[in-house]
């Protein structure tokens, strides 16, 4: 190590590869190179090792990186120094690794979804009010890293810089990296500007959305295909965010909404919206220790109830507490044994933990004992309801809960959510601590609040050994239980998450495959909606009702249509029951839905079986109409295609062509103009397709219209031609068009 050893880590620093330990451990490959974890020899410390693929790069990263040291701040990951043999960043060591594959493994409660994209708004302002700002240009979840509680920190900031590259090689380096997807469309045109910070919004828009649907924007277009949805306007669907979302993911919505629109003056700054962000994770911001969601399939890592700090005791002999409390937190337990005495045992510390809480949660079953034998209450309840019993079973410390039992601990008593230490074992898949604590008083159904049994959550997180523990101990009827506030049963959660072998285990015990919860869904719904093929062929064998509606009057053909889940179409379609022009409450068949959604596959299979292709739903819309108001261009094509009728109008008068030219959807208007659609055909309002296009200000539909014959002089209800509607909206473009017709 070149420079002084007295010198901390905070530092920026020049390495060699004798500076670390041999034991490397490679935590990712992408394009750029390996990231090793790495140790330093001197002062023990972890780091990440990010080598380059290439030696070329090295001599300019030294002075930009050497900048980027200086960078200390929260919600950035810190850079230590560069390493010359081998060409490598030494990094700050992120221990959950990046963003993008936490998206992808894990079900994350919204609390902390809000909490992620304020965290990362934060870090991001931060580079942008630096003097000059500094610009990320790579900003996406693999640059986005998460620490030991899933916080999370930007990465890899500073290193790729525009004035490096030429517009086209720029864009070439970009593509190599897999950014594409959260590129701004200026970035596309042909003479791009130099990118300011708005280009980092745009990119935060996009890992927004990546973080709310838990999704890959753009899956299965390519490189092309996203170019030009995104330089025409089009950002990934929003209907893609799932339906159980918060009211306040509105407000989120609006902001992304805001980031990615497509000119860049009109985008806001990270310093416009970080307030908007902070309140509303605030609003959903998660408790300290132990999450209450049971909404999701994942709960978040609980926070160590030792990270308190020692001068949090809040009575008796503070000294002497203090003292006990700081060997406890540094495992230093035959100190604490010495040094405990019985007053200790009566304090008071934060958040009402006692000293029986902290010596549970330091693990050490010797100090437990010493503390109980001190006269510790050993059912104290901290401020949220936790007992020791809790705390031991949460830390899956099995001797000690063995240890608290036989000291009278209640397995009943729950925390403030009526939580009992079984739930949190049924919740961690803890089989020991479950039969441990069915063995000494445990009620096997007792229900919390909201009505969620330990069975609920062992159906839930798929943890089978706890749900046969549980069933040998429960009344026959008790399978069914619901839970109050959805009213599912735990065979609804095992069939929403895919937990084929819990739900054979309930279905074995008498589990109802066709009880309905409180929105008259029965656990086939669930499994279909989530993609569960198995699933859905397990339910359905056990005599589930393939063709019951929800209550919105939705089967489950519905759900898999709208959800574009074709092979679970085609099964459903084969079973005895199953209508395949079956209504919703509103009127929609399954082909109304996967046309909305633009599910070609789903659209097949449904046509394939008889489907009626103009069949009316509400207010007499079409499949097509639908394909077209919802510029679904695929589905148009498939409908077309298999003899959708192009010239049908809705209640309102409206065509397919009209809506399509509303949506701006100029591909959907030159398939339904090759299919003869009536490109002068009048709604209620008299306005014709070329009126509604020059009210949008599409100029390509307009000029295709126009030269498809559409008559340039028709006049609608208030007597108005489609010039003088292009021109009194602005559009400038479609006004010239219309206006050199006109002449003509």
């Amino acid at each position: 190590m070149e420079s002084g050893d007295s010198e901390g880590l905070e530092k920026f620093r020049y390495f060699c590869r004798d500076d670390f330990e041999g034991d490397w451990v490679k935590v990712s490959e992408r394009s750029f190179g390996r990231v090793y974890r790495v140790k330093l020899k001197l002062w023990r410390e972890r780091c990440a090792l990010k080598c380059l693929s290439t030696t070329n790069c090295y001599r300019e990263l030294v002075e930009e990186v050497s900048k980027l040291g200086k960078v200390k701040f929260n919600y950035v990951t810190s850079v230590y120094g560069v390493c010359k043999d081998p060409p490598a960043l030494v990094m700050e060591f992120m221990s959950k690794g990046s963003l993008d594959a936490l998206l992808a493994s894990h079900t994350l409660m919204w609390p902390k979804k809000f909490q992620m994209i304020h965290e990362v708004v934060m870090g991001m302002n931060f580079l942008h009010s630096m003097a000059p700002p500094l610009l990320h240009l790579n900003l996406k979840p693999a640059n986005i890293l998460l620490d030991a509680h899933l916080h999370v920190k930007v990465s890899d900031f500073g290193l790729v810089r525009w004035e490096e590259f030429s517009g086209s090689s720029f864009m070439e380096h970009l593509t190599a990296r897999g950014n594409i997807n959260y590129v701004p469309p200026e970035a596309f045109s042909q003479n791009p500007e130099p990118p300011t910070t708005k280009y980092d919004v745009y990119s935060l828009a996009i890992v927004m959305w990546e973080i709310l649907t838990q999704k890959k924007p753009y899956a299965g277009a390519n490189m092309t295909e996203v170019i030009i949805r995104v330089s025409s306007g089009k950002r990934p669907s929003k209907e893609r965010i799932p339906d159980d979302k918060p009211l306040e993911c509105h407000d989120m919505i609006d902001i992304m909404e805001h980031c990615w629109q497509q000119k860049p003056q009109q985008r806001p700054d990270f310093s416009d919206i970080i307030t908007q962000t902070e309140t509303l994770s605030e609003v959903l911001r998660l408790p300290d220790i132990c999450p209450n969601n049971r909404e999701e399939a994942k709960r978040l890592p609980y926070k160590n109830m030792l990270s308190v700090e020692v001068n949090d005791c809040g009575g008796g002999d503070e000294g002497q507490g203090d003292a006990a409390l700081y060997f406890l937190s540094q495992k230093e337990f035959e100190r604490f044994r010495r040094s405990v005495r019985q007053e200790h045992v009566s304090m008071s510390f934060k958040d009402n933990n006692s000293l029986l809480h902290y010596a549970v949660a330091g693990g050490d079953a010797e100090s437990v004992r010493s503390v109980l034998g001190l006269g510790a209450q050993v059912n104290a309840q901290s401020r949220r309801g936790y007992t020791p019993l809790i705390v031991a079973v949460l830390h899956r410390l099995h001797e000690i809960c063995t240890l608290l039992v036989q000291h009278g601990a209640d397995a009943t008593l729950g925390d403030e959510g009526a939580w009992t230490p079984l739930h949190f074992a049924a919740q961690n898949g803890d089989e020991r601590a479950a039969r441990l604590l069915l063995e000494h008083g445990a009620i096997a159904d007792a229900a919390d609040e909201d009505g969620w049994t330990p069975l609920h959550l062992a159906a839930q997180n798929g943890h089978e050994g706890v749900a046969r523990v549980l069933l040998a101990r429960l009344e026959a009827g008790a399978v069914n239980a619901p839970e109050s506030r959805h009213g599912r049963s735990p065979l609804h959660l095992a069939a929403a998450y895919g937990h084929l072998g819990i739900a054979r285990l309930l279905l074995g015990r008498g589990a109802d495959p066709s009880l309905p919860d409180l929105g008259r869904a029965c656990p086939l719904h669930l499994a279909v909606e989530e993609g569960r093929v198995r699933m859905v062929r397990l339910l359905v064998e056990r005599g589930a009702g393939a063709g019951v509606g929800d209550g919105r009057g939705r089967t489950p053909l519905h759900l898999a249509a709208l959800r574009g889940h074709a092979l679970i179409c085609r099964y459903l379609l084969e079973r005895p029951g199953v209508a395949v022009d079956a209504r919703t409450d509103q009127g929609w068949t399954p082909l109304h839905l996967a046309a909305r959604r633009g599910h070609g596959d789903a659209l097949l299979a449904l046509e394939a079986q008889g489907a009626g292709l103009d069949a009316r739903g509400a207010e007499g819309w079409t499949a097509l109409h639908l394909a077209c108001h919802h510029a679904q261009e695929e589905a148009v094509t498939r409908l077309l295609a298999a003899g959708a009728e192009p010239n049908l109008a809705e209640d309102a008068g409206w065509t397919p062509l009209h809506l399509a030219a509303r949506s701006g959807s100029f591909p959907s208007v030159l398939q339904l103009l090759s299919r003869r659609a009536d490109v002068n055909a009048c709604n209620r309002a008299q306005a014709t397709p070329l009126h509604v296009a020059a009210q949008s200000g599409s100029a390509a539909i307009v000029r295709a219209l126009l030269l498809n014959h559409a008559d340039h002089s028709a006049r609608d209800a208030r007597g108005h031609t489609p010039a003088h509607i292009a021109r009194t909206s602005g559009h400038t473009e479609a006004a010239k068009l219309l206006g050199k017709d006109e002449e003509g």
